[in-house]
């Protein structure tokens, strides 16, 4: 289904609000806002997606338990302090910044969220952060998507939004959103932090598990470095504000192929954004037994870090994909096996029936030359399939993670 593209990404779907501030979270001055808001002026259902690191922070523990009411109108979101490992206190601390948006927004505590990212194991600065709250309240505005999603970026190079507009059989519905990640990007999940909106009316009920299965193919296919985080949380959020209800069997399968093609788009924007990265990897496993199998390779390869350093050096070293693969757990025949690469300058075959081919390597350095690279592993031993995706491993990774908290 083709989408009609619109500005605005997260407050593009009407009665949707953000505001952005800067709060000076990290202590030394920045143009960059830090804290954001997203808010919705009417009654919400929701859906959402958390970590699965057992050392979740402080609002992901918190946002388990609100999300069970579903009553979500309000997300505030900070970049510069993670909130993980911070016992009790980083608990209240959450609480104390969610009571007071909730009382200034004229909401019920259970109708606001937070979520945070940043550096492990240091307390929020409460008193700067709730000026902020107080901040970002007055300026909520549907023009303001784009503020909030450079607010939450950390070290993200370029905000991640996106928004287009469906038809369904009651009328034109919008989607909208907004994700930062960049680095400790790994399954189970692989979003940092994600807000979805849309002004369709359709039940928690129906969203939760669409989104469940739409992560699944996008962002739990999704890695940079093989962390997972202790924040990652994502949001689905509809408001119905459109007067357009998802109820019949056909309007479910359009809206739920629309969720998955933003959910995909959105975690590609991660992948190609990954910390120091050069290049964005996409791996198509083909023709596998099983989902599980075709997944298992496809997140095997995306994820070889010796794969992703030859991707780096833009060398066509065919072993560490088929490497990837062997050690990923999966069951498939080996004699079968055809290996491509591709970009848009071309492509190549560098594995016939499982074993390899004499091919062009320069032709091959032209095709890896490309920012986006598609790797193609079928193994004609099934039907299944599935894409993964990730980037290459580059010296700036390194320089980047290595003085994260300075």
């Amino acid at each position: 289904m083709e989408y009609k593209m619109i500005e605005g990404g997260v407050t593009a779907p009407k009665g949707f609000k953000a505001s952005a501030t800067f709060a000076n979270i990290k202590g030394k001055m920045s143009e960059k806002p830090d804290m954001a808001m997203l808010y919705s002026e009417t009654k919400t259902s929701c859906a959402a997606v958390f970590t699965t690191n057992k050392f979740a922070a402080a609002p992901v523990i918190i946002g388990r338990e609100k999300l069970k009411a579903a009553k979500l109108r309000a997300i505030i979101m900070n970049s510069g302090c993670a909130n993980a490992a911070t016992g009790k206190e980083g608990l209240a601390n959450a609480d104390k910044l969610q009571n007071e948006a909730a009382k200034l927004l004229g909401l019920e505590p259970d109708e606001v969220i937070m979520s945070s990212t940043g550096v492990i194991g240091v307390q929020l600065p409460v008193d700067k952060m709730m000026q902020g709250v107080k901040d970002l309240v007055p300026k909520l505005d549907a023009k303001n998507g784009h503020d909030a999603a450079w607010a939450i970026m950390t070290t993200d190079t370029v905000s991640k939004e996106m928004s287009f507009e469906l038809q369904l059989s009651g009328g034109a519905v919008r989607m909208g959103a907004m994700c930062k990640g960049s680095g400790m990007i790994h399954p189970n999940m692989a979003t940092m932090l994600a807000y979805f909106t849309t002004d369709a009316e359709i039940s928690a009920e129906v969203l939760q598990p669409m989104l469940k299965d739409a992560v699944d193919k996008s962002f739990n296919m999704t890695t940079v470095d093989g962390d997972t985080s202790t924040n990652d949380s994502l949001f689905l959020i509809a408001n119905g504000a459109s007067g357009v209800k998802v109820e019949s069997e056909a309007d479910k399968k359009a809206f739920k192929e629309a969720l998955d093609y933003i959910c995909i788009g959105m975690a590609k924007k991660i992948a190609s954004d990954g910390e120091g990265a050069s290049h964005m990897m996409i791996v198509e496993a083909k023709n596998l037994q099983t989902l599980k199998d075709a997944r298992l390779v496809a997140k095997s390869i995306a994820g070889s870090n010796l794969f992703k350093a030859a991707l780096f050096g833009q060398d066509a070293n065919w072993g560490r994909i088929i490497g990837a693969a062997g050690y990923s757990g999966a069951e498939f025949a080996t004699d079968k096996l055809d290996c491509f690469l591709e970009s848009c300058a071309g492509k190549i075959q560098v594995m016939a029936e499982g074993a390899g081919l004499v091919f062009d390597e320069d032709k091959a350095a032209n095709i890896l030359k490309e920012k986006d690279i598609t790797v193609i592993v079928d193994f004609h031993d099934g039907k299944e399939e599935a894409t993964a995706y990730g980037c290459d491993l580059t010296y700036d990774y390194v320089k980047i993670n290595g003085d994260y908290r300075s």
